[in-house]
């Protein structure tokens, strides 16, 4: 048995309220939480689960042959879409794998498709949430491949480079270095674009916690993306401000920082939610593989970008606060000033009139 999962996950901006929304599909769909399966429950904790449904299938015609496609799609309440499009055939072995895998490299020739079904599932979401928009510039595409034999003599390294090349030996080895196994015939092969499943029963479990990871790696991105901009506008609206006069500016200031908090806390809250998405605990295996998709895939970076850059907003709302702070002194040792020299004009102007 062969297969095939081309994951894409999107973004639509917005937390999603999946208990609400579920009854409302299911008058039209059939929905269903997906969990893990195959370990103890609370080996594995999740948030909230996702809303998975399936679309509508398809065919492909590549050169001579047809491929058909099964397509599933999940809801995730931190706003996170994913669209599945999956390949099985099961009489065949790895020789035929890494044939279909090398022609679909880099999901190439399923773009169209994913955009067409990501605006399909936004039209269904939007008769129940109007200004639901999945961002389709913005996504993490990761390619799954599953086989129930894997022989020793079999290099998978062409397969998961998407090239038909003679790898170096140098190569090989980075390619198979993330390989995790659980026993002689459960092997999983982990790279930054494309993974390796080999198991005797369907790995429902591992494909949930890649898709997991990618998600998670894909909302740091989205929020890496919102602050860099939000960062933007706060310099923009600074150096505008600086060119008010002193009391304008002041104003102009109190409402930077203002916006400031508030983006701070809206960012720090959701960070906190796609960290603790999920949370393996008590199963070594499963624990391993999350963990090395985490890496593999770069989840540390986003999460170091990320970190960074709230730091330079808190220090920015400090510089802006020092300054309204020493303004506001300011202003007040001229008022301070100004009524000592009032009591000391009228004092004169008293003195003169007793002269008098």
């Amino acid at each position: 048995m062969i297969g095939i999962h081309f994951l894409r996950i999107f973004d639509a901006g917005k937390e999603i309220d999946l208990t609400a929304l579920a009854p409302q599909l299911d008058r039209t769909i059939a929905t269903s939480r997906t969990g893990f399966q195959q370990v103890m429950p609370k080996s594995i904790a999740v948030e909230e689960t996702p809303l998975q449904f399936r679309m509508h299938p398809f065919e492909l015609r590549y050169g001579d042959s047809i491929f058909d496609f099964s397509v599933v799609a999940r809801i995730y309440s931190i706003g996170a879409i994913s669209l599945c499009f999956i390949f099985q055939e099961p009489e065949s072995g790895f020789g035929r794998l890494e044939e279909i895998g090398l022609s679909f490299s880099g999901q190439k020739g399923l773009g169209d498709h994913f955009t067409a079904y990501s605006r399909k599932l936004q039209e269904i979401v939007r008769d129940h949430i109007p200004d639901f928009t999945i961002d389709i510039e913005l996504f993490e595409d990761y390619t799954i491949y599953l086989i129930d034999r894997l022989e020793k003599s079999v290099d998978p390294s062409v397969l998961l480079n998407g090239e038909r090349v003679e790898l170096s030996a140098q190569m090989r080895e980075e390619i198979n270095r993330n390989t995790l196994r659980y026993s002689e015939s459960d092997i999983a092969i982990i790279t930054w674009d494309s993974a390796l499943l080999c198991s005797q029963e369907p790995p429902n479990d591992l494909l949930d916690l890649i898709e997991y990871a990618n998600v998670q790696v894909l909302e740091l991105r989205y929020y890496d993306r919102q602050i860099t901009r939000l960062m933007a506008r706060m310099y923009e609206d600074i150096g505008q401000a600086g060119r008010l006069n002193w009391w304008s500016r002041m104003q102009r200031y109190r409402i930077i920082m203002t916006d400031l908090m508030k983006s701070h806390a809206e960012v720090s809250e959701i960070t906190e939610k796609v960290k603790n998405l999920i949370k393996v605990t008590e199963d070594v295996y499963y624990a391993r593989v999350y963990a090395t998709a985490l890496r593999v895939i770069r989840s540390d970076q986003w999460t170091e970008s990320l970190h960074r850059k709230i730091e330079v907003m808190r220090e920015n709302y400090s510089m802006l606060a020092d300054e309204v702070r020493n303004q506001h002194s300011n202003f007040l040792e001229w008022v301070i000033i100004i009524l000592i020299a009032m009591e000391f004009v009228l004092g004169i102007w008293q003195s003169f009139q007793i002269a008098r």
